[in-house]
Formats: C-alpha cells, structure tokens, sequence
C-alpha cells in the first residue's frame, strides 16, 4: 500500500451550512475543478513545499494535526 495522498482544501473557511451560504461551493466543496476559479485559490508550484496551497501531502496534514494534539496514529 502507498502511504503517500493528496488533501484537498475548500477556498472558504467551512461554516456550518446555513440559508446564507448554502451556494457557497468554496466553502463546502474541495472539488479541485471547482475551487480553482475561486480568486483565493493558491497553487502549490514546488513540490517540495508541502504546506502551501489547497492542495496538500498526506503527510503535511499528518505532521499538522499531530503538532496539534491529535493523534493520528
């Protein structure tokens, strides 16, 4: 098995789906195709900066949840 992946990050901060934002797809979807148009999307161009943009290493979002607390083991 792999144990490398790819995260997929939404371009708006996710707030709990409400009559306000309900159209909101940047907040509620990680859909690359989707995404992208948004003007607060950042592509990542060096593969070695894990951590930039909304797309991110299995292994960055590994190492950051642990560095919060969480156990992801």
């Amino acid at each position: 098995m792999y144990n490398e992946g790819l995260s997929r990050f939404a371009t708006e901060i996710y707030q709990p789906p409400n009559n306000n934002n309900l159209d909101n797809l940047y907040m509620h979807l990680t859909n690359y195709a989707i995404n992208k148009t948004s003007s607060k999307f950042i592509q990542n161009k060096d593969e070695d900066a894990d951590n930039v943009g909304h797309k991110r290493s299995l292994t960055y979002v590994w190492k950051y949840l642990e560095e919060l607390g969480h156990n992801v083991g």
